[in-house]
């Protein structure tokens, strides 16, 4: 069965930090792009970064660049969203998503909450 798991999130004082992971079982994600995307209260859901499938590269959304890593380990066939120097304005619920050609898989979310 095809499942992305997230982990992680939690309640966090400003500029502080979170790693958020995602568990993939049912399918490899090497060769998947992965992507966290965020939806905060009232707003509608963003891509926060991208890890290109086969060792490519990272992309990151401009409110999150010099802050945020994603980063995969192959052997646990998990993805995780480093993020640090948190802000209020991260607080948002993380989906961790695979897609490759017609397969678009999600998970269930997990929240972040940025607040002191």
């Amino acid at each position: 069965q095809v499942q992305l798991v997230e982990s992680g999130g939690g309640l966090v004082q400003p500029g502080g930090s979170l790693r958020l992971s995602c568990a993939a079982a049912g399918f490899s994600f090497s060769t998947f792009d992965v992507s966290w995307y965020r939806q905060g209260p009232g707003k509608e859901r963003e891509l926060v970064a991208t890890l290109s499938r086969l060792g490519g590269g990272a992309n990151f959304a401009d409110s999150v660049k010099g802050r945020f890593t994603i980063s995969r380990d192959s052997a646990k066939n998990t993805v995780y969203l480093q993020m640090n120097s948190l802000k209020p304005e991260d607080t948002a619920v993380y989906y961790c998503n695979a897609k490759w050609w017609r397969l678009d898989y999600w998970g269930q979310g997990t929240q972040v909450i940025v607040s002191s």
